[in-house]
């Protein structure tokens, strides 16, 4: 009988996670720091399905999906801050991560820096409190299409189907009423070569999009008052 010789295991390289993370989705993050606050960013462009261009800044939706997930599931992270400044990107991909976050039990707060744009616009309500810098922007429009369209009813279906799902999210996540919503999508005299209309901070306030207008100091002020409300409660 021959023995089996059993070879040690090999123990995960330094930066395995950081690895696993970008190249593989797999759920794996930092240990949250000691306020129980973990700070995801969405930047740049939105990427779903199709590869953009390296040049692109773009948030990948297989890194933030599993990402979300650990951070639901960690016992240590007890408040998710959301930093915005985005270009808009996949519709699909965007309104997945909107949805993830829309649905977490831990506290969210999301904070709008530089500008969030179309797909941005969910994506920022998204969250239990939403804050936009007074300098920074709400882009919105309608959703586009590129690459080859057919041209047949069946493509304008969809369109209205898909600009009607992101319309209700919005609603759905905040005080702007869905007449006042198509108002801006459709408006002629807000985008040089489009349709649509941008937000420059208050305004996003004032027509009920995002909550508070401020900064860094009063996100984090108010999710610090969510995660206390909630051990208050018992809920962490």
């Amino acid at each position: 009988m021959i023995n089996e010789v059993r070879q040690p295991q090999q123990q995960p390289a330094a930066g395995k996670e950081i690895v696993n993370i970008k190249e593989m989705g797999v759920p794996s993050i930092p240990v949250a720091p000691e306020n129980g606050i973990h700070c995801l960013t969405i930047i740049g462009q939105i990427e779903g399905h199709m590869v953009l261009p390296p040049h692109n800044k773009t948030t990948k939706y297989e890194h933030v999906i599993p990402q979300l997930v650990a951070i639901e599931e960690s016992k240590e992270i007890q408040g998710l801050l959301l930093i915005l400044n985005t270009v808009g990107g996949d519709v699909e991909a965007g309104l997945a991560i909107a949805e993830m976050i829309s649905t977490m039990s831990k506290p969210t707060v999301s904070l709008v820096l530089g500008g969030g744009h179309s797909i941005g616009v969910p994506l920022a309500v998204s969250a239990d409190y939403s804050f936009i810098a007074a300098s920074a922007t709400m882009t919105i429009h309608p959703i586009r299409m590129t690459g080859l369209v057919v041209g047949i009813p069946q493509t304008f279906e969809y369109l209205s189907r898909m600009q009607d799902r992101v319309i209700d999210f919005i609603v759905q996540h905040s005080n702007i009423s869905k007449e006042k919503l198509n108002e801006l999508l459709n408006n002629t005299g807000g985008l040089s070569s489009d349709v649509g209309s941008v937000l420059i901070g208050e305004e996003a306030v004032k027509y009920g999009i995002i909550d508070y207008v401020g900064g860094v100091k009063e996100a984090l002020a108010k999710l610090r008052s969510l995660i206390q409300k909630n051990e208050g409660q018992g809920l962490n």
